[in-house]
């Protein structure tokens, strides 16, 4: 018990660190390709922000816990809003200027009730989850098409202006970028050995320990890069991480997972508690930063509300588990 919880934590610290060198050496070595900034930041950054929750489904699903994978999109979906965004916009109200976010939150709200239909019936079979990729490598296409014709784009501006503060030599990027997905993968395995372990010794299922610890680590580098985007007021990239994290997770992390092990039995609880959560909050961050009426905005009363709804969601998870 002792080392599957040190695995977890020395886990996480690994992927939170692997996961950020990873995105630079990603973004240095897209740079030095001459890709457009705009490409760089939508799909190399923003895949890489979404492949620890990729590599953990991966390993999970194999070692036969796709509902650790499961737990692990939604519940990192729910952070994302709640947490991430919440605790950014009580630092600093988060304005939204880019036309392609906007594009975007429609978008996340389909994919998102999409994947809901699916889990419906209480199963996720492999044609399912194929489907799923399918969808992921068609919004990867999607969004390089918007990423090539955009031009001026706020977020094109922002991501720009970050990428000429943080120049990279190839040799670095290169090193950065295989070291990183080497940690990364070993760290995800470590992670998710110590999870189910944990897990099993303390009865726990698959699924909470996904919404909770792992959920909650694989969204650090998230959180991360939101904190540091709207410190240097660069609101769209801040909202812009948040947003793609959480398509590439509903797409990617349980389509990997359910194409390896289909999942037969989806407990109850995620269409009844789980699911409707992650809902609420994408319904929010829609309604919060599409602006109907000019410019979107979170400001720092709906931050609050954000985290709070986070905070009562994970103590209702904690005590859920608790004996009675």
């Amino acid at each position: 018990m002792l080392l599957a919880l040190v695995a977890i934590v020395g886990g996480l610290g690994v992927l939170v660190w692997s996961a950020d060198r990873f995105i630079d050496g990603a973004a240095g070595t897209a740079t030095h390709l001459g890709m457009p900034p705009l490409v760089i930041g939508m799909v190399i950054v923003g895949f890489g922000t979404s492949a620890p929750e990729m590599v953990v489904s991966a390993f999970a699903a194999l070692d036969g816990s796709p509902n650790l994978a499961l737990g692990n999109a939604l519940g990192s979906n729910i952070a994302n809003v709640g947490l991430i965004l919440g605790l950014t916009a009580l630092i600093a109200p988060i304005s939204v200027h880019s036309a392609i976010i906007r594009r975007e939150l429609p978008l996340l709200l389909m994919i998102s009730a999409v994947v809901g239909l699916l889990l419906w019936n209480g199963s996720l079979s492999r044609l399912e989850s194929l489907l799923l990729l399918a969808g992921f490598f068609t919004l990867i296409g999607w969004t390089l098409f918007n990423a090539l014709r955009a031009r001026g784009d706020a977020l094109e501006n922002e991501i720009s202006q970050e990428l000429a503060e943080h120049p990279m030599p190839l040799k670095s990027a290169l090193l950065w970028l295989l070291v990183g997905l080497i940690l990364l993968i070993l760290s995800s395995r470590l992670l998710v050995w110590g999870s189910v372990t944990v897990a099993q010794t303390l009865g726990v299922s698959d699924l909470v320990i996904g919404l909770t610890i792992v959920a909650i680590g694989t969204s650090l580098p998230e959180l991360a890069a939101s904190l540091i985007a709207v410190r240097k007021g660069e609101h769209d990239i801040a909202i812009g991480n948040v947003v793609g994290s959480n398509m590439f997770n509903l797409l990617a992390v349980i389509g990997i997972a359910g194409t390896i092990t289909p999942i037969s039995v989806v407990p109850p609880e995620v269409m009844l508690r789980d699911w409707p959560m992650m809902m609420a909050g994408t319904v929010a961050l829609f309604v919060m930063s599409y602006g109907f009426h000019g410019q979107g905005r979170i400001n720092r009363l709906e931050g609050g509300i954000l985290l709070s709804t986070f905070i009562a969601y994970s103590i209702y998870l904690v005590l859920s588990v608790l004996p009675a």
